[in-house]
């Protein structure tokens, strides 16, 4: 009976786990092993990340808004309480990029809330 020789597929299966780690330092782009584990801890930080990148967003936003409610007199709370009563239905992100590109627009926005 014939034998069968892994060398093939284990060297290609090397190869593209090296290649992945190309940017790693040291011995975590150079030895399989140590790129193998650098690459199992990356791949779960990167999943785990992808999670937080909204969280921080959403907070940055919320940051922006309140700065900008602030600034014309109002709390944050407050006029997103006025946005739901008003039934202006514009998003965090949406509100935050007007508070930073176009803070005429907001102030309009948040005489609005007043209003209501």
């Amino acid at each position: 009976m014939v034998r069968v020789k892994h060398s093939v597929s284990t060297h290609k299966r090397k190869k593209r786990v090296l290649k992945k780690a190309k940017g790693q330092v040291l011995d975590r782009s150079k030895q399989y092993q140590q790129a193998r584990r650098s690459l199992l801890h990356s791949m779960a930080y990167a999943y785990r990340d992808r999670k937080v990148k909204k969280r921080e967003f959403r907070a940055l936003w919320i940051v922006r808004i309140n700065a900008a409610c602030r600034a014309c007199g109002i709390t944050y709370s407050k006029f997103i309480s006025g946005l739901t009563k008003a039934k202006i239905g514009i998003n965090r992100k949406m509100l935050a990029d007007l508070a930073v590109n176009d803070p005429q627009a907001f102030t309009k926005i948040v005489e609005l809330v007043k209003a209501g």
